[in-house]
């Protein structure tokens, strides 16, 4: 397992697709969290997430005291589809090159390997929260000494709880976009249903139950998105009028953090179970 484990850290670390992504989310993440909103505050015009917001709530939503929200608050949607990108890339493509075939006769076994994937996965997807959160540390560090803002940062209880919150909700993307692959066999269609799913058919489908059949929300309670967005919701204590895409109170958050666990244990297995029962060709 520890050679298997190793190896799959060096393809990852030498992969570009990898930082491509991590980029992505960090640009992403710099944008919507402090570049526009601080646009906003010192022109005085109003963006679509800072409208009807008094200027001084703006700026306080860039301090050091809200940097968990910044760095965690578009996992649930943006960031999470990027991770269910990488789950994709990685387990899809020892199919598309061929290469598992390869690994196979190395002497490792198949579990053995998807386990090791798994893990290095996990550890990239840390390597992704950590990276965010220390770039929306310096931004809020800089724009609390160029307004003379306060230096407040969140208790190292609630830090955790944020940043490990924020790799739950990843990892349960990245392991969504690795049971899809393992599925498909490839890339392409795993990340095609897989972002499609994100982006567009959870929200729609969350929408007409709130809208036209509130019967029905029960169901839409259980579904991936949902939970994540509770649990960001839940880990970063935010209000709701202040809360990015995705990221509501739908459900408490320890019945959010059982769900995604559930998930991820439900994905795991699944993806095992058609490693080692189906031909890997």
């Amino acid at each position: 397992m520890r050679g298997s484990y190793r190896a799959e850290i060096l393809k990852l670390r030498k992969r570009s697709a990898v930082w491509v992504l991590f980029g992505a989310g960090l640009v992403l993440s710099l944008i919507f969290g402090y570049l526009l909103p601080y646009v906003a505050y010192v022109t005085g015009d109003d963006t679509p997430g800072t409208t009807g917001i008094p200027r001084a709530q703006v700026l306080r939503g860039m301090l050091p005291e809200r940097v968990v929200d910044n760095t965690i608050g578009g996992y649930p949607i943006f960031a999470g589809a990027l991770a269910l990108v990488l789950g994709a890339i990685v387990i899809g493509g020892e199919y598309t090159w061929g290469t598992l075939k390869t690994i196979l006769t190395q002497r490792p076994q198949r579990l053995t390997i998807l386990a090791a994937q798994f893990l290095a996965l996990g550890t990239m997807i840390a390597l992704w929260v950590l990276g965010i959160f220390a770039a929306c540390a310096l931004c809020s560090v800089g724009i609390a000494a160029a307004e003379n803002g306060a230096m407040n940062w969140p208790g190292i209880v609630g830090l955790v709880k944020g940043l490990a919150g924020g790799w739950l909700v990843l990892m349960t993307w990245c392991l969504a976009g690795a049971v899809l692959a393992v599925a498909f066999r490839n890339v392409a269609l795993p990340i095609g249903l897989g972002v499609v799913w994100i982006l567009g058919i959870e929200t729609l489908l969350a929408g007409v139950v709130s809208s036209l059949l509130p019967s029905l929300r029960w169901l839409a309670n259980l579904l991936p998105g949902t939970n994540a967005g509770s649990l960001v919701f839940s880990v970063t204590g935010m209000a709701a009028a202040d809360a990015p895409p995705g990221v509501r109170d739908a459900v408490g958050g320890g019945r959010a953090l059982l769900t995604l666990l559930g998930y991820c244990l439900v994905f795991a297995v699944l993806a095992g179970w058609t490693v080692r029962r189906r031909d890997v060709t």
